[in-house]
């Protein structure tokens, strides 16, 4: 590659201490949240979205701070090899698919790369020899769950902004623009979930937007139309659920009944009225207007019943393989008392049971516990029980004497990862072998180095679950040293 010699000026207007370019810069690595790394001639980091590693660009920043820069690439000298034009007509906007214009390959190196650093630099454990990451077969159209919102204040291209042409309508149903709560970006075409996901959300927007019913105004709070979800399964079931913001009967049931008749094979129709500030559903009554209010998902023969406040993991495919790898770490023969905590509605926990005398599953969320135990009946299984509260208050010497010490853990904490408390408990117990899941190595690397005076890493495997993005999931298998 050509090399270029980097040189800078200051911008001149306000804060030209903030406004910095910075010319022909290689961009080096990619870094965390999806975008990349670069150096500035006297020495600090530059964080730079939209860009590959090995592009050499000038830099507009428009932050400064102690140790980086944060700016955008306003000038290409020189592409990447590892460079690709996204599919997508949304990229560089949506801010959705961060990593569309790289290389799967090269997603797949950086994301492999980022979970060896985050346990060697903060976890500081002895790590045996990492096995290749497991990338997905199917690199478009593969999440089961998207969520949309509705605004009658759509976000402008630069194109529309410097028009002098009427913009007539405004209303957008699609994703907020990144760091921004009240601005919209109208999706015409996403690439991460399967057909009807687009024909649904388009023919919604296109209905609401022939018969005027209004959509969310977020800082005046009003409007009819607050947010969309879809959710897709394997089996070939769909979810829709619409919220409203007011309590219009008549429109309301106008939507819904035309969006059954138009898609026939939606599976559930659900809705909300939500009238607080926040639009998240948790926390609602749902109410079901067509179908039934579970879609089913199957895994091996086993089928789990989603509802819409399920927890499942959003690319079924590589769910699969994730607990197949799961599995594997554990290395049941049948004979192990296992406990599955932060179980959710107990998918690892049946997935695994065939091969163990007994799973016991732990989860906070009620609601879960409760599909978990429907789905270990659905399913015919009889050596799993699910038990609910607050892990590190649940999870204790009584709890392990009422129900058996556990031969082996797996644990699948949120992104937050485990409490310290739960940590010492699992400490305490030391069972033979632990089997952590997480989708944030990051924490994972921190709880590994409290369990490094007993446990030994001996297996580590970053899987792909969401590709086109940073985001990776990692499984370590731990073992008694």
């Amino acid at each position: 590659m050509k090399k270029f010699t980097n040189t800078y000026f200051c911008a001149m207007g306000r804060k030209n201490t903030d406004k910095v370019v910075f010319h022909q810069i290689q961009v080096l690595d990619a870094g965390a949240k999806g975008v990349s790394v670069a150096k500035a001639p006297d020495g600090k980091v530059i964080f730079i979205p939209n860009v590959v590693p090995g592009d050499v660009v000038d830099v507009q920043t428009f932050k400064k701070r102690k140790a980086y820069y944060e700016g955008k690439a306003v000038k290409f000298h020189e592409l990447s090899e590892h460079r690709i034009e996204p599919i997508c007509d949304h990229f560089g906007v949506c801010g959705g698919c961060k990593w569309q214009n790289m290389k799967y390959s090269q997603q797949l190196y950086y994301k492999q790369n980022e979970v060896k650093n985050h346990l060697q630099r903060i976890g500081k454990v002895e790590l045996p020899e990492f096995e290749t990451i497991l990338g997905s077969e199917k690199q478009f159209f593969y999440r089961n769950k998207m969520e949309f919102s509705f605004s009658n204040s759509r976000w402008l291209t630069e194109k529309e902004i410097e028009s002098t042409e009427d913009l007539g309508n405004r209303n957008a149903l699609g994703f907020h623009i990144p760091k921004m709560w009240d601005k919209i970006l109208d999706i015409q075409k996403c690439y991460l979930q399967e057909d009807p996901s687009n024909a649904i959300r388009n023919e919604i927007r296109d209905f609401a937007n022939e018969h005027n019913l209004a959509f969310f105004n977020p800082r005046e709070q009003s409007g009819l139309l607050r947010t969309f979800m879809i959710r897709t399964a394997s089996t070939g079931e769909i979810m829709v659920l619409i919220q409203f913001y007011e309590n219009d009967k008549k429109n309301r049931e106008l939507l819904l009944d035309h969006l059954y008749e138009k898609f026939p094979q939606i599976t559930s129709l659900q809705y909300v009225v939500n009238s607080k500030q926040n639009d998240t559903i948790y926390d609602q009554n749902i109410k079901l207007y067509k179908g039934r209010d579970y879609i089913l998902e199957e895994m091996e023969g086993l089928k789990f019943s989603i509802n819409a406040k399920s927890f499942y993991q959003t690319n079924s495919d590589q769910a699969y393989e994730l607990y197949k790898i799961t599995r594997d770490f554990a290395g049941l023969t049948g004979d192990e008392t296992v406990y599955d905590l932060y179980t959710g509605t107990g998918t690892i926990a049946q997935f695994v049971s065939k091969k163990a005398k007994k799973v016991i599953g732990v989860e906070s969320v009620p609601e879960a516990i409760i599909d978990a135990k429907a789905n270990a009946e659905r399913n015919n299984i009889t050596n799993c029980e699910f038990f609910v509260g607050d892990m590190k208050v649940v999870f204790n010497e009584s709890f392990i004497a009422q129900h058996g010490k556990p031969d082996v853990i797996i644990t699948d904490p949120p992104r937050d990862g485990m409490h310290a408390a739960v940590i010492d408990q699992i400490l305490k117990i030391a069972p033979k072998k632990v089997v952590y899941v997480s989708c944030n190595s990051a924490t994972q690397a921190r709880d590994l180095a409290l369990m490094d005076e007993k446990y030994k890493v001996t297996r580590v495997r970053p899987v792909d679950m969401f590709p086109q993005t940073h985001h990776v999931e990692n499984v370590v298998l731990l073992e008694l040293r």
